[in-house]
Parts: structure tokens; sequence; C-alpha cells
């Protein structure tokens, strides 16, 4: 065991990303290391990076950059996505010590251990991502944010989007052991939380790497059984993935939360084509306007790019209407980022960067009247929230569809935060619903 040893921690990009941080943040923990923050002086600085922009690039290079300054002794090891697809480039940069790639982070702990103990390590370690078949288990360690956990069940993507450059940081898709997944929600049960989150790189395709029949239908009907865990999310999916199984299994099963992200990208048929998704807006408008008719209350959120090659003002245009229409509660857009060794950095027709910002801001406008719209509809309404904060004398938390929540509790009926409570909606304050406890 090493005693005295101090590392810290930097993840950037998605929410898979910090669930394995955790891991491997608790399996040096358990060695005897200290956690500090990443602006004190460390022996070891781990940054988990992502890949998804040019600027996610960037952020990682300059969070590299600055791991040495409160200890230019320490070393520095950059793992995650970015590192599996540019371990080599990374490698030269004066800061960077280790590289070590996603087919590999498990062998972050075994590296530092390594270095410790002084043996001769390489200095970079990336494996063809492409070759990992199997899921790999991360060792459990709760990642929480405020009142909720998250599980991993999924990694990896078959679909190769155009743009996309993540199957070549993550591979293709590979699931968890279902017995696994439902031992990791037990355990988070008997912790206390009550509301899970689902997580992975495309949700909807689990189960289809198994020899044995079993789907993500499934894994949910089995996850909802789990004692003392009341609320159920699913992290994102894609709209080829929701079949009429999943809407059923939806409406039948309150513990699953009304609400879905749609990993959506646009709403034109020309630049969904040129993207290669597998839908277009004929299935986002059925599928969307199903769930609707048969989940009480659902609300979506979604991702979007826009300015992607080839993308004309009436193709945003058009896309922009059917976004409104559609009624999102959040919008996460992004204006096209070209990544190399894709087919979309190949397209003619780019959008000029000026352009694309301006969609960007136009949409991200568009989706504050939106959200507006989408919350007023609840006032003098009750809806369920799970309390998470308390700041000054208000509570903080969201309700079952995901919108954020500022409650008044002036009979004192909140006892704690976690605490799940009726709320009488009564107005709006930007974009937080206001309510007040109602009495049990």
């Amino acid at each position: 065991m090493s005693f005295n040893k101090k590392v810290a921690f930097y993840t950037l990009g998605c929410k898979v990303n910090q669930y394995e941080t955790e891991s491997l943040k608790n399996k040096l923990i358990k060695l005897g290391y200290e956690e500090v923050p990443f602006e004190e002086g460390a022996d070891f600085y781990v940054v988990n990076s992502c890949t998804v922009t040019s600027v996610a690039d960037r952020k990682t290079r300059n969070i590299l950059r600055r791991a040495k300054k409160a200890n230019e002794n320490g070393k520095v090891i950059v793992t995650g996505c970015y590192a599996q697809t540019n371990g080599k480039e990374l490698l030269e940069i004066d800061e960077v010590d280790y590289v070590v790639g996603n087919s590999n982070k498990t062998g972050v702990v075994d590296l530092i251990e390594n270095l410790e103990g002084k043996s001769s390590s390489s200095h970079l370690v990336l494996n063809d991502i492409f070759k990992e078949d199997k899921y790999e288990e991360f060792e459990f360690s709760t990642f929480r944010e405020m009142s909720r956990a998250y599980i991993k069940i999924q990694d990896g993507c078959n679909n190769f989007c155009s743009y996309c450059k993540i199957p070549f940081g993550r591979g293709k898709s590979r699931s968890r052991k279902l017995k696994n997944i439902i031992e990791e929600a037990e355990k988070l049960s008997k912790e206390g939380f009550k509301e899970i989150i689902l997580i992975g790189i495309n949700l909807g395709a689990y189960g289809e790497d198994f020899e044995e029949k079993i789907s993500f239908e499934d894994l949910l009907e089995e996850i909802v059984k789990v004692e003392g865990i009341t609320r159920i999310r699913i992290g994102s999916m894609y709209l080829d993935k929701i079949s009429d199984r999943f809407i059923n299994i939806m409406k039948e099963n309150k513990k699953i939360m009304p609400h879905l992200h749609i990993s959506l990208q646009s709403c034109s048929d020309e630049v969904l084509k040129g993207m290669r998704r597998k839908y277009g807006t004929d299935l986002i408008v059925e599928r969307l306007s199903k769930l609707r008719e048969n989940v009480e209350n659902i609300e979506y959120t979604a991702d979007v790019i826009v300015g992607f090659p080839g993308e004309t003002e009436k193709m945003y245009e058009d896309s922009k209407k059917l976004i409104q229409k559609i009624g999102f509660s959040t919008l996460h857009v992004f204006p096209y980022s070209e990544r190399e060794n894709t087919l979309a950095a190949m397209l003619p027709n780019k959008v000029a960067p000026a352009e694309k910002k301006r969609r960007a801001g136009d949409l991200e406008q568009s989706e504050k009247e939106s959200g507006i719209k989408v919350r007023e509809k609840y006032i003098g309404k009750t809806l369920n929230v799970l309390v998470e904060e308390k700041k000054g004398n208000w509570y903080y938390g969201y309700s079952e569809n995901y919108l954020r929540v500022k409650i008044s509790d002036k009979n004192n009926l909140i006892l704690n935060t976690n605490d799940e409570v009726k709320v009488k909606i009564t107005g709006l304050e930007k974009e937080l619903l206001k309510g007040e406890v109602e009495q049990k």
C-alpha cells in the first residue's frame, strides 16, 4: 500500500467518463493514496479526456499543460477518448508523462503502482479498441450528483455517424452483465439513493452483443424490481431505439421517470441523411408523439448540431420549426465541429464559422422561449420533486420530468435533502419552476 502519496483528477466530457474516474479514484484511495484538488501539488495527475469536439480537445490540452504548475515533479497521466484516438500526439506535449487509452483505462491504477515501485513502464499504453469484445467492469464506486447516482450499463457504439469520432475512442458496442447492473442498483439502494440514472454511449443497443437474447427493455423490466429505488432515469436515447415495447414500459412503470434526453442532432431529413443517422423526421415526430400520448407529463431534452456541411439556411429553418413544434424543455446546441478521420470531414459545402455561431445563438434563443412555454403549463399543478439541496431559505430539486424546481417550505415539511415531496407550482423564475410544499 502507498501512504502519503497524493493524486489529483480532472475529468472532461460525459457522465460515462465521470463514472470511470470515480472508480479509478476509489481504487487508488483504497491503496492508500490521498486525493487532492487539481491545483494543489500532487505526485500523480490523472486527466480523463474527451474528444467529442475540437473544443474538448483544446480543453484537454490546456488542462494537461496546467497540471505541473503546482508540482513540476508530479507525473501527468492522460486517459480517455482523446488519449485513445490521439495518444502519440498527446505524448509530444512536454507536460505529459504517460498516455493510457480507453482500452486500458483500468490499468491506470497498475501504472501508478508500478511507478511507485520504480519499475519501468511504457509511456504509451494503447491497444486497438475495436478488438475489445467484452464490457470492461469498473470497480464499484458511487458516482453521485446531489441526490442521484449513476450506473454505467454499456460502452461503445456501432453507428459510425459521419460527424462522430466517439466509436474510434470507445470501440464497438459492449454491454454489461445484467447481474452486475442489478447488484450495483441494490448497493446504491442500501446507501440510501432513491434515484439512479442509467448511462452509456448508446443505451438502446444494450444486449445486442450478447449471445443470449436480452434487450434494453429486458433490463428496464428487471431494474424496476429493485426495492428502495423509486426513480429510474434513462441517460440518453437514439430515436431508432425507441420501440413500442419501450414506450409501453415507460407507460406502465411509474418508477421510470417521464423524461428522455434525445440524441436528436437535427430535424432536417437532408442533414440527417448526411449525418448517416438511422432515422428521418417522420420517425422523430411519430415516436415522440406516441410517447406523449402514452406517458403522462413526459418532457424531452436533446442534443442538436447546427452548421453541418451542406446545411442550407432553409434546412436549418425547417429543422428549427420542427424542434419548436415538438417542444423541448432544454436543448444542448453545438456548432458542427470537424473531427479528423470522419466522413463528414471530407464533405463539401462547409458552413462558415460565423454562420454556425449565428445559427447556434438563434436556436438557443428559440429554445429559451420554448422552455418557458413548457414550464408555464405546470403552473397551478402539483409535481413530485426529489429534494437535492438547500440554499438559504429555499430548497431545490428536480421534478419527475426533469424540470428544476425552487421550493418554499413554510411549514417545515422537508426533513432532509433526498426527500420526495409534492410541490404545488405557483410560478416561474427564469428557467426555474417555483412552488410550495403541499401538506401531506
